[in-house]
């Protein structure tokens, strides 16, 4: 009996976690480390294609490379944000019932090691964009690395803002493989990305509220300052907006080549305008508090994406 509570005292414990071995915690930091930097939202940063795209500009190795770096820079990036975030909230994520398991609330990955690894990699995406990108390329990620510890900061809590700037978050995402390639973004390319970012965040933040109504103290910041129909006029909003810079951008970007079978630019329009219309179900549903979940799960969303990348790839490629 002696024996067995002298092993019992001689066991290292982890603070929240009692009789976990040393060896199994430090099996998990990575694990943990990656989880909080969130891969599920990596998708998002797909959007660095959005300039080259819309240009019709990556048919070379030289431009594939440099996607694929602006690409692993910005998740780096923002893997940065997303440690450095849940470092600054952990206190408040324990007391939240979903975001207490995060691994840094949790206390499967410390303070101190995702403020560390986050201002490393945070230090090491900027670095890495001036010096293989150019200069531009480094300073946009460095403003966007800025402007979201902002955000964890304080932006987080100034209503509107907020909104303002998620949205600006998504259209540096677009912006920044334009910069790289040295492509000249027009002011439709920009105009349709930010408020088609402007939808998706605000029929998020109108889902999360539609679906926390009752549950105010366990949400977002800010989010139970906003009404929904404050939130649902934002989106309806920017949805309109959105199709409406679209079909000018379509209508205007000059006549149709000789040798295509059919104006393909101008019909894409009616593929993004089902995109934006099987979009809103989601949104006015309440069930778009996930925008990848629906992007990957909705197989209607995903033929409608298809069938706007194959007219867009034939408008570009003159077919």
């Amino acid at each position: 009996m002696a024996e067995r509570d002298s092993a019992l005292i001689e066991r290292p414990e982890r603070p929240g976690r009692p009789g976990r071995p040393a060896q199994t915690r430090a099996v998990g930091l990575p694990a943990g480390l990656l989880r909080t930097a969130r891969p599920r939202q990596w998708i998002k940063n797909v959007l660095v294609v959005a300039a080259p795209a819309a240009a019709g500009d990556l048919g070379s190795w030289h431009a594939a490379v440099q996607l694929a770096i602006v690409f692993a820079l910005f998740t780096a990036a923002a893997s940065a944000v997303y440690l450095i975030n849940d470092a600054l909230d952990a206190d408040a994520d324990r007391a939240h019932p979903v975001k207490c398991h995060r691994p840094v609330a949790a206390g499967e990955v410390p303070v101190t090691v995702a403020h560390t690894v986050g201002a490393v990699l945070g230090i090491v995406a900027v670095a890495g964009a001036a010096a293989l990108c150019g200069a531009m390329t480094g300073a946009l990620l460095a403003a966007y690395v800025s402007m979201q510890l902002a955000y964890c900061l304080w932006l987080k809590h100034v209503l509107v803002v907020d909104l303002a700037v998620v949205t600006t978050g998504f259209l540096m995402r677009a912006m920044i493989g334009g910069v790289a390639l040295g492509i000249p973004l027009s002011h439709w390319f920009l105009i349709t990305t930010g408020f088609g970012a402007l939808f998706t965040v605000a029929a998020k933040r109108y889902s999360e509220a539609v679906q926390m109504e009752d549950q105010k103290g366990a949400t977002r910041a800010l989010l139970g300052e906003y009404t929904t129909g404050y939130l649902r006029f934002v989106w309806q909003l920017a949805a309109g907006v959105a199709v409406l810079a679209y079909c000018l951008w379509a209508l205007e970007s000059g006549g149709v080549a000789a040798s295509a079978l059919l104006p393909w630019r101008q019909l894409s329009v009616i593929a993004f305008i089902l995109a934006v219309l099987r979009y809103a179900v989601f949104a006015d549903r309440g069930t778009a508090g996930a925008p990848e979940d629906v992007v990957l799960r909705d197989r209607a969303l995903a033929v409608i994406g298809l069938m706007w990348v194959a007219m867009y790839g034939l408008a570009v490629a003159d077919l």
